[in-house]
């Protein structure tokens, strides 16, 4: 047995010495023996700078002259007309001085028969004058011989030249950053795109996407198509070529691409607009060219380009005309790889940017980008399924509602929201609860829309009483007015910028109509209406809201239309040309008509503010004490001054159910599984009371639903009636839109 396994053993060595490495690389690479080349260095420098013979000790020419006198000197050898090198006879080796300073050879055992001394012999001729006189007087003899060496010369060299190599390549290195793809300084054309593919994927699903059905609807359908490409292709249909996500920031597209990294069973390179951007010229083209080709080998592939308006503007309107304008060369090899010449089959373009009104239109055209998905605000809605999900890790206690945390929170966006949550939790951790509750959440509004409370900032009594004042003014205005926004509280208290706050809940509306605006406008100018009513002067404080109405009424005149004495005419330029263009689209008397009708715009809304406060001088005065009071005042303040408001058909902000309300409610969590058991279908059976719940909930729902489609239908006839003459068909939905967010 023990012979067989010695067999086993050598038949299988000699296998492996024998058989030659397999092809094309695959075998075992041999370790390159540095030690090798190590140990030459070693040997070389050794020769060079040690003497395996002895070493010599330095003397000078006085000592020197002492040996010859005393006949221990044999011979000296002058090296270069500059250095002596002195060997002792034999009989002087021994001397007890000499032994001390000669040192013995490296290898024991061994003679040293020199060289013993070395010396600088100062000038030549009066050296060689004492050479020929010591010469005949004590037989000492000598020689003069020309070294060369040319060894320590070539060392040296190569290790200065060593050395400076060495510190290019680390200045190049941090400079580029070698640790980034493309860093290097050969590398700088190449794509600087990370890959994300099945062995490195992302953990982010479309689950994790709340709202945004319609976009989610369209970009999951590209996801779709390349797991089941048979289902659309049997049909003749092909999958997009390109997707564009427009949108506000902090909407979600940037979420949507990582949903779809992680959704996509396929190689997703993601960059962003700027890594093309480059100091050096062709740079951008050049990564643009290795970004698609890196695609084409693993189609079929998707590229997410995030904030493609860096290299996306529309050419031609850049600062350096008549320069080389390195983007714009990046723009066109983009151009070109997406849908040029040559084929781009299996390669999908995802981009996001929230300017697609700068955009170029080549790069917007059917063919590159076959669909742009608008991503929007969340509306009520959508809202609640945002605060669901970033609800969902944080502990939180029973008074948190998601609907009313949905109703305070309007044109919040999706980052806004994420935002909201985490400072809840922070400000219930600095509070040092065990649960986040609903106050900590209305803290966490405050906090981000105001900033920062300065509770401790010095003011004095006569600031505080303006600031009072400008406050009450706008909430006694507010109030009144039918269109204006309702209140939800008003503070004096500073916080961020600003001395003092009101705190509005407006409508969820998709049109402005004119007496909407102009109520608002006069909301605004009661804080400095209410100065001038109560001080006979005004202040700097301001400031916001005469910014805020200039921009409305400006808004109204040139863009909306909603002006008699300009007309239907609107100056708004989507293209984003007239950035960059000197000249204005009107003429001069236009712009003076236009700014006339600003004023008078303006100045009626304040004289309007300034009628309502007089009117309501009294209630304005308790308004204000009671804000000096306390400091923060609510909506049932307001309502114990005023009364009800007497155009507030709204609900309240926080309901508060009776007995009778809440009678036969379930709770929210058997709410949630009876209506996911409706909208699946499953058919299950339920108990009595459930059912008795789900139909409670959808008869409020109807009625709620009906009541609000009256309401608009009264609202539509009430405006025909009053607004005539005025034409609804020049309000665009998307321009009045932005106007509200701005």
């Amino acid at each position: 047995m023990a012979e067989n396994k010695k067999n086993d053993q050598f038949s299988k060595l000699k296998g492996k010495k024998g058989s030659p490495p397999p092809s094309g690389g695959g075998g075992p690479k041999r370790p390159f023996n540095y030690w090798i080349y190590a140990v030459i260095v070693v040997v070389l420098i050794s020769l060079n700078l040690f003497n395996w013979s002895g070493s010599m000790a330095d003397i000078n020419l006085t000592e020197f002259e002492r040996m010859v006198t005393s006949n221990e000197v044999e011979r000296v050898v002058v090296y270069n007309k500059q250095m002596a090198e002195v060997y002792l006879k034999s009989t002087a080796l021994n001397d007890e001085k000499h032994r001390r300073r000669v040192r013995t050879p490296l290898v024991s055992g061994a003679e040293n028969t020199g060289p013993h001394y070395k010396f600088d012999i100062g000038p030549a001729e009066s050296f060689q004058t004492k050479l020929d006189e010591w010469s005949k007087k004590y037989d000492l003899s000598y020689d003069y011989r020309t070294r060369s060496e040319w060894g320590k010369e070539l060392f040296t060299w190569i290790l200065f030249i060593g050395i400076m190599i060495a510190v290019w390549m680390f200045v190049m290195r941090r400079i580029s950053g070698a640790g980034a793809a493309g860093g290097q300084i050969f590398n700088i054309g190449k794509s600087k795109a990370q890959l994300f593919d099945k062995t490195k994927g992302i953990n982010v699903t479309f689950n994790d996407v709340a709202g945004l059905e319609g976009a989610k609807e369209e970009v999951q359908e590209i996801v779709d198509f390349l797991k089941n490409p048979k289902r659309y292709t049997q049909l003749g249909a092909k999958i997009p070529k390109g997707a564009l996500l427009v949108g506000p920031p902090g909407t979600g597209k940037t979420l949507l691409a990582k949903a779809v990294a992680g959704e996509a069973q396929v190689p997703f390179f993601s960059l962003s607009g700027s890594d093309f951007v480059e100091m050096f010229v062709g740079v951008g083209a050049s990564r643009v060219r290795d970004l698609f080709k890196q695609a084409k080998e693993k189609a079929p592939a998707i590229i997410f380009i995030d904030e493609i308006d860096a290299v996306g503007r529309a050419r031609g309107k850049s600062a350096s005309m008549g320069a080389n304008d390195e983007r714009e060369n990046t723009l066109n090899q983009l151009l070109t790889e997406m849908d040029g010449f040559g084929t781009n089959s299996g390669v999908i373009i995802l981009a996001a940017t929230n300017r697609a009104d700068i955009l170029d239109r080549a790069l917007m055209r059917a063919g590159r980008f076959d669909r742009q998905i608008y991503v929007d605000m969340p509306d009520l809605n959508e809202r609640k399924e945002i605060f669901k999900v970033h609800l969902a890790p944080i502990k939180i206690d029973d008074s948190i509602d998601v609907d009313f945390l949905a109703k305070q929170t309007p044109g919040f966006s999706g980052a806004d929201i994420a935002n909201i949550c985490n400072e809840a939790a922070l400000i219930a951790a600095r509070r040092k609860k065990k649960k986040v509750s609903r106050q900590d959440f209305l803290d966490a509004v405050d906090r981000i829309i105001g900033g920062l409370e300065k509770k401790n900032k010095i003011i004095t009594k006569k600031e505080k009483r303006a600031i009072a004042y400008h406050e009450a003014g706008h909430a006694t205005v507010s109030w009144l007015l039918e269109h204006a926004s309702p209140l939800v509280k008003v503070t004096i208290v500073p916080r961020g910028q600003s001395l003092g706050a009101a705190w509005y809940l407006p409508e969820e509306r998709q049109l402005n109509t004119t007496n909407q605006i102009l109520d608002e406008m006069c909301a605004a100018l009661g804080g400095r209406a209410a100065e001038e009513v109560v001080f006979s002067e005004i202040s700097t404080g301001a400031l916001s809201d005469l910014e805020k109405i200039t921009k409305q009424a400006y808004a109204m005149v040139t863009v909306y239309g909603l002006n008699d004495a300009i007309g239907n005419i609107s100056y708004y330029d989507s293209s984003g040309s007239s950035d960059y263009s000197f000249t204005k689209p009107y003429s001069e008397k236009t712009s003076e008509t236009i700014d006339k009708e600003v004023k008078k715009i303006v100045d009626k809304q304040y004289q309007r503010a300034k009628d309502l406060l007089t009117k309501n001088r009294d209630k304005l005065n308790r308004l204000a004490e009671l804000l000096l009071e306390k400091e923060v005042i609510f909506k049932e303040n307001l309502i114990e001054i005023f009364g009800k408001r007497p155009h507030d058909s709204e609900e309240p902000l926080i309901p508060h159910g009776t007995e009778k309300e809440n009678e036969g409610k379930k709770p929210d969590s058997l709410k949630e599984d009876v209506d996911v058991d409706i909208q699946k279908g499953e058919g299950k059976e339920s108990s009595r009371e459930d059912q008795k719940a789900t139909d409670r909930v959808n008869a409020k729902k109807a009625a709620k639903a009906a009541a609000i489609k009256a309401d608009k239908t009264e609202e539509k006839a009430v405006d025909a009636e009053d607004d005539s003459q005025e034409s609804d068909e020049g309000i665009s939905t998307e321009k009045t839109s932005s106007e509200k967010d701005s």
